[in-house]
């Protein structure tokens, strides 16, 4: 196995920079005196350079496909995606060889190509984003099936962990399951938490949002897929507004649910009480969200979902802004006391939570003094930033190691 000084970062679900986890640990790695390339596909309306040099990373992106809305996407999707991430790896490897492959996923076959560069002794290391088969089963509204697509993809996570010289994992729910399922080895497994840099949300830049005359606003920053609950939200926002409350809801984000929302709110009369701004950068949804009186993390309990960190909630939390979700086990990790959460999985539930929060002027500023607090004192990224440091450090012990025993002959 090579010394790790060249690490190569593959990335399909979104563009780099843009990809703010994946971002902070590039500039984390080369901070720490690592050579970082990354291969991802290209923005929508960002990220749009076939080749950049940002920060001292180096970043190779290709067209993306097509957004894939039912399984025939995924189908077409994953094999281009791999054919022109394999392509350009092979460019990197000729032009200046790398000594890792940092595999985030989804999907789980990045896997093909570190087996691909294993024989040159290249180590492999990968970054697990989403739980599989749980998000194929989120997707499908929570459906559990025992069909090819669930074989395949207890497949790919299989042969994933098995190449897998560490393990990066966002949670300890997460790495639960490189241990168990996984079958990996305790020292090999490391947390490294999501979460902005301490002072990447500063609310002195920005002013008041425009509110369209109504009393409240409740804001939402997330994908809109099925997992997401956004379809609840919407429902919640409805139900106060028959009950009297001037609510103004802005839904920051897009995915393959957008349409049903957009036809939802519709359905429900609420065209002025919802503003749909679809996908939007950080410069964008700042304003809104920051003058949010409350904002939400709609996510339903699901396999997926109770395992998984919503990044909407510690960006929340960096903005300061007071937050009501579902009562998942992550989401009480992430949140702890400076959130507060529905008492059940259902869109009353989460309506009557939202209520108490904008009738309590008080309560609502003191959560979101304790939100930035929580944030700052436990989730900032220059919290995470060790852990990943300390997994490379024991991949050059695995890799000394094995360049020891080649040297012996053993």
């Amino acid at each position: 196995m090579r010394e790790p000084h060249h690490i190569l970062i593959l990335v399909e679900n979104l563009s780099v920079p843009f990809d703010r986890r994946v971002w902070h640990e590039c500039t984390t790695l080369v901070s720490a005196g690592y050579e970082v390339s990354v291969i991802c596909p290209q923005g929508k309306g960002h990220d749009r350079e076939p080749y950049a040099e940002l920060g001292g990373v180096r970043i190779y992106r290709y067209p993306p496909p097509p957004s894939a809305r039912r399984l025939a996407g995924y189908v077409r999707e994953y094999p281009y995606m791999l054919t022109w991430t394999q392509r350009l790896a092979w460019r990197i490897w000729r032009e200046r060889g790398f000594d890792v492959v940092h595999a985030c996923n989804p999907p789980d076959l990045f896997f093909t190509i570190g087996r691909l560069f294993r024989r040159f002794g290249v180590s492999f290391v990968y970054d697990q984003h989403d739980a599989n088969p749980e998000i194929l089963m989120a997707k499908r509204g929570g459906e559990e099936r025992n069909g090819l697509p669930e074989r395949a993809v207890r497949w790919a996570e299989r042969s994933t962990y098995r190449l897998a010289d560490i393990v990066i994992c966002p949670n300890d729910s997460y790495r639960a399951l490189a241990l168990t399922r996984g079958g990996k080895a305790v020292e090999d497994v490391f947390v490294v938490r999501s979460a902005p840099r301490g002072k990447e949300f500063s609310p002195a830049r920005y002013s008041h949002f425009d509110r369209l005359d109504h009393r409240y606003l409740v804001g939402y920053l997330g994908v809109m897929g099925k997992q997401d609950g956004v379809d609840l939200l919407v429902r919640a926002v409805g139900m106060l507004v028959s009950e009297g409350y001037d609510i103004l809801l802005y839904l920051a984000g897009d995915g393959e649910s957008y349409g049903e929302i957009d036809a939802l709110v519709h359905e429900l009369g609420l065209r002025d009480n919802v503003v749909m701004a679809g996908f939007q950068t950080k410069e964008e949804f700042t304003p809104a969200l920051l003058d949010a009186d409350v904002c939400v993390a709609p996510d339903p309990p699901s396999p997926f979902n109770d395992i998984s960190t919503m990044n909407k909630i510690v960006e929340y939390m960096a903005l300061g802004r007071p937050c009501v979700a579902f009562g998942l086990p992550e989401n009480r990790v992430t949140g702890a006391d400076a959130a507060a959460y529905a008492d059940e999985p259902t869109f009353q539930s989460l309506a009557r939570a939202i209520g108490r929060l904008l009738d309590d002027d008080q309560e609502r500023m003191r959560m979101g003094e304790q939100a930035r607090e929580r944030f700052e004192r436990v989730l900032a990224w220059e919290h995470s930033a060790p852990a990943l440091e300390r997994a490379y450090e024991r991949l050059r012990e695995k890799t000394a190691v094995g360049r020891g025993r080649s040297g012996t002959g053993r």
